[in-house]
């Protein structure tokens, strides 16, 4: 069986994206989409230029949305990061508004019925612009989140103690943005709780709290851009549900207790979100989350 993705948007993120899925070999046909006509046509011939380097032979087809009715996956990438200079998502919300319901009207015509991958920024208020617009099942729509966010974090605990990040368990939650959290009741290392671990080595957790936080901020200062980090969430996200994996991951997913897409661990598969998980956190933690699910949707009014 082969794999078809379309990837809606071309930019830094949408391009490094693509790139991953090709030399990783998840995807056999590659749908991408761009209003830069030029950008997406050289990106076409450069693929092409690699394919006869490459492991992975992948078909391209640019620029067409009907290709995309037979897709299992649809990646939104499309946006503005330079909107973001002061480091607010949000921040690109009007632009991304003005383009959405074009590009959702475009997917429902062409009949796609896969799973909708978003990480178009604000993500949690596009995620569920795109259920909507698109009437897909709010399983199968989905935000990367803080799957990103938990990845900085598992960095940034790993470089303290000297342990590899995939040996850092816990999550970040709430919104992919300034209301999102470490919920430190979650986070175990060396089979110990990073609370215990912190007491013992006489440094405090909210030490760490804005290198987490900000990390995409360094990132961009430097070159006006992130996405290696992205690429690297989404590409796992996309393998988790092409695999039938049934991972528990950080994604924004719907919420009904909080009545918004939000990050919260849920199992993910082939047919999106499985199942919810139920996280016992400290009455702070609640509270964080029930804030953040509230920034979300009042900026979401804007």
């Amino acid at each position: 069986m082969s794999n078809k993705i379309g990837i809606i948007g071309d930019g830094h993120v949408g391009s490094t994206v693509a790139q991953q899925l090709i030399i990783s070999g998840l995807v056999d046909d590659l749908v991408l989409i761009d209003e830069n006509k030029a950008k997406v046509t050289a990106d076409e011939l450069d693929f092409q230029d690699a394919m006869a380097n490459l492991k992975h032979h992948v078909n391209i087809v640019i620029n067409d949305y009907s290709a995309l009715k037979d897709a299992d996956i649809i990646i939104s990438a499309f946006g503005n990061i330079a909107l973001e200079a002061g480091g607010e998502r949000f921040a690109e919300l009007k632009f991304n508004k003005e383009r959405i319901g074009a590009i959702a009207s475009a997917i429902k015509k062409s009949g796609f019925n896969g799973i909708l991958v978003a990480i178009t920024n604000p993500v949690d208020a596009i995620t569920s612009m795109y259920q909507e617009l698109t009437g897909l099942p709010k399983k199968h729509v989905i935000g990367t989140g803080t799957l990103l966010d938990t990845a900085r974090m598992k960095r940034a605990v790993g470089s303290r103690l000297h342990v590899d990040p995939r040996s850092v368990e816990g999550f970040n939650l709430g919104e992919h943005g300034n209301s999102q959290f470490t919920a430190w009741s979650t986070v175990k290392v060396l089979e110990k709780p990073i609370t215990e671990l912190a007491k013992e080595q006489s440094w405090k957790l909210e030490d760490l709290n804005d290198e987490i936080k900000f990390g995409g901020q360094t990132v961009y200062k430097g070159k006006q851009y992130t996405n290696y980090g992205i690429s690297a969430a989404v590409t796992r996200l996309v393998e988790t549900i092409e695999s039938d994996a049934h991972t528990e991951m950080p994604v924004s997913n719907y919420q009904e207790k909080y009545g918004t897409y939000l990050s919260y661990p849920a199992i993910v598969g082939r047919d999106g979100i499985i199942q919810q998980v139920e996280l016992s956190l400290t009455e702070e933690e609640e509270k964080l989350l029930e804030a953040s699910a509230a920034t979300i949707k009042e900026k979401s009014q804007d």
